[in-house]
């Protein structure tokens, strides 16, 4: 469903766009678009007065908070290198930023971003990042168990293939979440409140 509005009390959230992540060869978006749209939208959320929320995946200096699940597929080993986590420079914290470190796929287990939006009256999210059927799908998921609505920003996303990302914006968010471009989006942003 295309995007041609947002609720006045949206907030932008940014999931896993650091140093560590972005460097990884992404699919079919590149690591440069999506940090800058990313950026483009976090941009124009403070513009409007809206709040941005910039996440970021770590597990500790000695990677004991990485989850080590009984799975079919091993996870990748967790980075120790500290400059894995930091936010790509596009993206560095202004006054006003929430900041969120995670220790899984989903922004809202183990952190405070549900409380964070609730106390700022917020209704609907707009979710950007990497990976699209990892950290944003399964935030978009919850989020919508939640009871928020969701926005997917699709080119401010990207995956490890093209494959996945398609199966996740073409089956899976679409049933819980509007998926548009970024510049429908930015399009549909509330305009900021006149000052008096």
């Amino acid at each position: 469903m295309p995007v041609t509005d947002l609720k006045a009390r949206c907030a932008l959230v940014v999931l896993d766009v650091q140093q560590g992540v972005v460097s990884l060869p992404l699919q079919p978006h590149p690591a440069e678009r999506v940090v800058g749209n990313s950026a483009r939208l976090a941009t124009a959320f403070r513009a409007a007065g809206l709040p941005v929320v910039l996440v970021n995946v770590a597990h500790g200096p000695d990677g004991g908070a990485a989850l080590r699940p009984n799975a079919d597929v091993s996870p990748y080993p967790p980075s120790l290198d500290p400059e894995f986590e930091r936010l790509a420079p596009e993206l560095a914290p202004e006054p006003g930023d929430l900041l969120i470190t995670k220790r899984q796929w989903g922004a809202f287990t183990g952190t405070e971003l549900d409380l964070q939006m609730r106390r700022r009256g917020i209704e609907e999210l707009v979710l950007t990042g990497v990976a699209t059927n990892l950290a944003v799908e399964s935030t978009a998921r919850f989020a919508y168990e939640l009871g928020f609505d969701v926005v997917v920003a699709e080119d401010a996303t990207s995956t490890f293939s093209a494959e996945h990302q398609d199966f996740a914006i073409q089956r899976i968010l679409p049933m819980i979440a509007r998926v548009d471009t970024t510049d429908a989006v930015l399009k549909a942003l509330p305009a900021a409140p006149a000052s008096s």
